[in-house]
């Protein structure tokens, strides 16, 4: 039986990927530091499931990481562990650095450490995956995609320090030959999703009647992956992608901010219209824009795509209509978040 461990796993990604994993029958060590977007209730179904071990702690506690290595002496890491909102880090970037770059050296150290004291099979075997964002390379024109090439240019503390962050695992692959694989991905959305990101507040703001506010123009672009499929792309990068390699995951989904919102509109009007008969679109406020807002995201997967066969599973349409649906039927899940450090406000203005 494999055992991974994994960190950051009470996040939105990485509890959606250890939810999968342990239904496939992975043995599952989950680190996770419990900040504000860390949900454990996320992780109810896995309550008394020999396959998952929980760990609240920090990825930048050496001790604790070395006594789970060795007792646990997981096959492979998967790193989710990271402060991932842009809004936040324009308010307080000091944390996003201490976390996604001073944490993520000290858990290269202590990984580099253990699997220096791996020998044969086990140590050829062994596999570090750095999960990360498209957000490193910057801001696209009206044309052309990020491809694992494309020269980095973060434009916001977030995307800066997880540029950091990736340098660092690139680093330790060739300067400690520690086996390293890098995963930059767009925007994700998906159940279990914080309720700071676009399509979750968007979603309960619209549920609630309020004011759906969308940041400038409402025309900068991202290319939307739904998380199951990113999951997916993070276990063929892990089980076959090539040593030292960075693979690009995308969701060939790009759209308008405004037209993600006026999808959900649509979606929530048919399934649960508001008591007074309002369209949604009606509620629909335009702020100013974010600092340093990139204009336009785009994913090229070929490299993925050739090398390891994959491909997302769900159109934007039927991701989307997914997502809707889950947050409608798990409004419990929602309000036990929205315990008080986080109101749905505007951040990073």
């Amino acid at each position: 039986m494999k055992t991974l461990l994994v960190t950051g796993g009470a996040g939105f990604i990485g509890a959606n990927f250890v939810l999968q994993a342990v239904v496939d029958g992975l043995r599952i060590v989950n680190l996770d530091k419990l900040t504000y977007a860390g949900n454990p209730d996320t992780l109810a179904s896995l309550a008394g499931n020999p396959l998952h071990v929980f760990v609240q702690g920090d990825i930048g506690d050496r001790s604790l990481l070395a006594a789970l290595l060795a007792e646990h002496r997981p096959d492979a890491i998967v790193n989710f562990a990271a402060e991932s909102h842009v809004d936040r880090s324009i308010d307080g970037p000091a944390e996003f650095v201490q976390t996604n770059v001073v944490g993520t050296l000290g858990l290269l150290e202590s990984v580099r450490d253990h699997w220096r004291s791996l020998e044969g099979a086990a140590r050829e075997a062994f596999r570090f995956l750095h999960v990360s964002t498209d957000e490193v390379y910057g801001s696209l024109g009206a044309d052309g995609k990020f491809t694992e090439q494309t020269p980095y240019a973060p434009n916001s503390p977030y995307s800066a320090s997880k540029a950091a962050s990736d340098h660092l695992v690139r680093a330790f692959h060739h300067t400690y030959g520690l086996p390293t694989l890098t995963t930059n991905c767009s925007n994700n959305y998906g159940p279990y999703q914080f309720p700071e990101k676009l399509i979750p507040l968007i979603i309960q703001k619209a549920l609630a009647g309020e004011s759906l506010p969308v940041y400038g123009d409402g025309k900068n672009i991202r290319d939307w992956l739904f998380v199951g499929d990113h999951c997916s792309a993070i276990r063929r990068v892990l089980d076959d992608g090539r040593v030292g390699e960075t693979y690009n995951v995308g969701g060939n989904a790009e759209r308008e901010n405004i037209a993600v919102v006026k999808t959900i509109c649509a979606l929530l009007d048919e399934r649960a219209p508001l008591a007074d008969g309002r369209r949604r679109e009606s509620l629909i406020t335009y702020v100013k824009d974010r600092p340093g807002h990139d204009r336009r995201y785009a994913i090229d997967s070929s490299k993925l795509q050739d090398e390891l066969g994959w491909q997302p599973s769900h159109t934007f349409e039927s991701g989307i209509a997914q997502t809707v649906h889950w947050y409608l039927d798990n409004q419990p899940w929602t309000h036990r978040v929205l315990d008080g450090s986080y109101r749905m406000e505007r951040l990073g203005s």
